[in-house]
């Protein structure tokens, strides 16, 4: 695709992310903001109004059935994104589709496969691997700069947002996931969850997470809907330095030099700790809009044909810990292995064509008909 020529994208679904994406696409230069969709007429209007040449429709396959359009962003209930992003594929479309990929790992296969088949771009909108912040705490964890890391430990916690159909863990544990995948460059060995209903039964508002890495590296994270202090904080603790990035604080990384070492044995047999209490040191961080940095990153691996940073097997890695995760909580916390990928070989020993599968009409939740992939 010639760099000259826009590339026209339209929006599906304008809940909480898709006015932000609506925004930032709208303002990105090389961009036309083709088409926006959402069930409610009030939400089209509204999220419409500031661009009177965007066509609104309540009907997904109007913007999939439009050959002009290049690209679809899916901002829709996790339990959408499989059947959307499948269409939007199978009409030649590249796809930026919202945390989690998708509600199941073998779904997440299957559109990883099809993106492949089809050589179009599969992304998922894991916003904070397009964090500067975040990209240097990778580049301190990969450089030794902290030196060998112990542990990870993260908390997100909030009052809310309450979910009806998703417990807290496919809600926010993704953001989470994908940081430690990002900063660690390796995916967990096995997980361990624990989790409790506190206001609505059988589904879960709080969780504490447990990961195993290679390297004897572990991580614990704490999520929660119901606590009264926001907190979004992830703390790596080395055997040289500490980092902290807190991101509801102006300054959003520290680094520490701080750590704990074990001398000789004192002369009653006892162990001996030093203390070293340095610097804290507060590193320059860019401060665009992780966000930004992603839809433009999306653009320019369509332009380019470039693998997304956070790309579809990125995504499904994501899922797949998940379902490991959810599987240990219903099971009290039992250590669970993650499962390997299914769709790891290369493209290019991957089969010409999807396998035929008898299409069917299948009702959405959000009302929307979808004539598509069988079950």
């Amino acid at each position: 695709m010639s760099a000259a020529q826009p590339l026209r994208v339209g929006v599906i679904g304008l809940g909480y992310w898709g006015p932000k994406l609506v925004r930032n696409l709208a303002e990105i230069p090389g961009v036309t903001l083709a088409a926006l969709c959402d069930l409610s007429e009030e939400r089209l209007d509204t999220v419409g109004r500031p661009y009177p040449s965007v066509h609104c429709t309540t009907d997904f396959r109007r913007i999939l059935a439009d050959p002009d359009i290049d690209a679809v962003v899916i901002a829709t209930p996790i339990r959408t994104h499989y059947r959307l992003a499948m269409a939007a594929l199978l009409q030649q479309k590249h796809v930026l589709v919202e945390k989690p990929l998708t509600a199941s790992a073998e779904e997440a296969d299957m559109l990883v496969e099809a993106a492949d088949v089809a050589r179009r771009v599969l992304m998922v909108g894991h916003t904070f691997q397009y964090n500067p912040a975040v990209d240097e705490l990778r580049r301190l964890v990969h450089s030794g700069e902290l030196g060998h890391v112990y542990y990870i430990d993260a908390a997100r916690l909030n009052l809310g947002l309450f979910q009806r159909d998703i417990n807290v863990i496919w809600d926010l544990a993704p953001h989470d996931i994908s940081i430690l995948l990002h900063i660690l460059d390796a995916r967990p060995l096995s997980v361990s969850a624990h989790g409790g209903a506190h206001v609505l039964d059988g589904v879960d508002d709080l969780a504490h997470l447990s990961l195993r890495f290679p390297g004897n590296v572990t991580a614990h994270v704490r999520l929660s809907w119901l606590d009264p202090c926001k907190v979004r904080r992830v703390t790596v603790v080395g055997n040289r330095r500490m980092a902290v990035f807190d991101d509801t604080a102006e300054q959003k990384l520290h680094i520490y030099d701080r750590r704990v070492a074990l001398r000789e044995l004192e002369g009653d047999g006892g162990p001996a700790f030093e203390y070293h209490d340095g610097d804290v040191v507060t590193p320059f961080v860019d401060p665009v809009e992780p966000l930004r940095r992603e839809v433009e990153h999306f653009l320019s691996c369509i332009r380019t044909g470039a693998s997304p940073v956070s790309g579809g097997r990125i995504g499904a890695d994501v899922v797949r810990i998940l379902e490991a995760i959810d599987a240990s909580r219903r099971q009290q916390g039992r250590w669970m292995d993650v499962d390997s990928p299914a769709g790891g070989q290369d493209a290019s020993v991957r089969p010409a064509a999807l396998a035929p599968r008898t299409p069917h009409p299948a009702r959405l939740s959000n009302g929307m008909l979808l004539t598509g992939g069988g079950d």
